[in-house]
């Protein structure tokens, strides 16, 4: 929940439930509340006619997220930059932003409610414009006389007056309720406890049923759903890593980061311009969910001299003689976090990185985060992975496969993805996915081992994919994913572990859904 930063824009308490003067009209349904509420008597001639910069940059999002395809998290950055926004004003158009597009399924059933025509036959800028306004009266401490008007002055000043006029009669209607209020209206008829979880938690009824059976394949209760979905929906903590023997979170930490308490060398930001820290701009500090080092810290430093069977610590400084000359791959590195915080790693064991990336403008952006490492510890290679073990069969000691995968596991991060995945995105990855696997297994030496990790949850994606592969084959066998997890994280006992592959979880240990499968080459 978030109050407005922005000049003019009012501030006040959350509204409440429902108040007194409640008025219901022959149908049952409750009239708007009247002048008590707070509103203004302007008509909309009358009101606000300049666009809010906050709020403009938030519509600039949303616009460029439904007419571009783009990502929220890249947008948002510029166009904050582009508009001068200060830390106050940035951290509303940022909760203004993501939450309408997190709880786009939610806002759009009650703006059904409140329109006179299907929603599709609406201009996408007014609906837009609509969904910022639903986010401010349903869930920010906005006066509703404050969100009305500057809501209506948007969409006067970069849409127009006609449809500023529709804006303010249908956002009027949506301010006749709190949230809770309208969940009880729009769930009171329905029995199907998938279409009332995607209703209350915003998530696609096709994603709720996926969950539930996620939760299920990995040892998890059913029961978890709610809690999982409701992380989904929860602004995530940024995550730093400091590369290990490389950099050093001390800065981070004078200016009010927290330290990890997964895993060795991480921090909690406290938010703001991380820009700002030498440490960042350097490299040797980096963005990156903890779900994500831990699995990278498990891949490195599982002990293949015991068959995998164990884990082998190294100091921060001290090179590994055991792991010396070993190579490791990183098959689908791009953007290159993972590979730069396993870069670090091989420099401290005394092992090499290739970095492969088939995108070439991706392997660009691999090149710019292994920047910090030496150069002489990783290459980069640009070409497809699924060649990789034709070409360089049984020459690597260590190989991670990031998948490409639905993203199902962090949908916290990227509020608009869950709309536009389908089920068909499962069908149309599954056969790349196996083929990358393949390949790394056909390029990983005998007594190597392969790390097998999705930011997704689903057994297509994940336990299927595993098995599949392993079917074929002889000279493979699972090591205790659950176990390496444990050995590297610094709680000990992240109870991530089933069936020998390992599952994080949102709701759980606060990271992504990051899953993992360690499979090991019988040498």
């Amino acid at each position: 929940m978030s109050e407005s930063g922005t000049s003019g824009s009012g501030r006040g308490p959350q509204r409440g439930g429902a108040g007194s003067g409640s008025q219901r009209n022959a149908q049952g349904r409750e009239r708007n509340r009247g002048p008590q509420r707070g509103f203004t008597e302007n008509a909309p001639s009358q009101r606000t006619r300049r666009a809010d910069p906050a709020r403009l940059v938030a519509f600039e999002v949303l616009r460029a997220v439904s007419s571009e395809d783009a990502y929220a998290n890249l947008v948002l950055p510029a166009r904050i930059r582009h508009h001068g926004l200060d830390k106050r004003d940035a951290g509303f158009a940022t909760e203004l932003s993501y939450g309408a597009l997190r709880s786009q399924g939610t806002y759009d059933a009650i703006l059904a409610r409140c329109v006179d025509r299907p929603l599709v036959e609406l201009d996408p800028a007014i609906l837009d414009a609509l969904r910022i306004g639903v986010h401010q009266l349903v869930a920010m401490r906005v006066p509703a006389h404050a969100a009305l008007d500057q809501t209506v002055g948007l969409a006067r000043a970069v849409i127009g007056a006609g449809p500023s006029a529709l804006i303010n009669a249908v956002l009027r209607k949506v301010s006749a309720h709190n949230l809770e209020e309208w969940l009880e209206l729009l769930l009171s008829d329905e029995s199907d406890e998938t279409k009332k979880a995607a209703i209350r938690y915003a998530h696609p009824e096709w994603i709720v049923r996926a969950l539930r059976q996620s939760l299920v394949a990995h040892g998890r209760p059913v029961s978890d759903i709610s809690d999982l979905l409701e992380a989904d929906n929860a602004a995530p903590v940024v995550n730093l890593v400091a590369l290990p023997g490389l950099g050093s979170l001390d800065e981070a930490l004078d200016g009010g980061a927290t330290p990890g308490e997964l895993v060795e060398g991480s921090a909690l930001s406290s938010g703001g311009d991380l820009g700002r820290l030498a440490s960042v701009r350097e490299g040797t500090t980096r963005v990156q969910d903890v779900g994500s080092q831990l699995v990278a810290r498990a891949l490195a430093t599982v002990d293949l001299g015991t068959g995998g069977s164990g884990v082998a610590g190294t100091g921060n400084d001290v090179i590994d003689t055991e792991k010396s000359g070993e190579r490791w791959l990183d098959l689908c590195a791009g953007p290159g976090g993972k590979a730069a915080l396993l870069a670090a790693l091989a420099r401290q064991q005394g092992a090499t990185l290739l970095a492969n990336e088939p995108a070439p403008h991706r392997a660009k952006l691999v090149r710019q985060a292994l920047a910090a490492v030496p150069h002489e510890v990783w290459h980069v290679r640009t070409g497809d992975g699924r060649e990789v073990g034709t070409e360089m069969a049984e020459s690597f000691d260590r190989v991670l496969v990031d998948a490409p995968c639905t993203g199902l596991g962090a949908l916290r991060r990227r509020p608009e993805s869950r709309w536009r995945r389908t089920p068909k995105d499962l069908t149309d990855l599954g056969p790349l996915q196996r083929e990358l696997l393949k390949s790394a297994l056909d390029a990983v030496k005998p007594g190597g081992v392969v790390a097998y990790v999705t930011c997704s949850p689903h057994p297509a994606e994940t336990t299927v994919v595993v098995s599949d592969v392993l079917r074929k084959r002889d000279d493979l066998e699972l090591l205790d994913a659950g176990a390496a997890l444990d050995a590297v994280s610094l709680t000990g006992h992240l109870e991530a572990g089933h069936e020998f592959t390992a599952q994080l979880w949102p709701h759980v240990h606060r990271t992504d859904a990051m899953f993992l499968a360690l499979i090991h080459k019988k040498a």
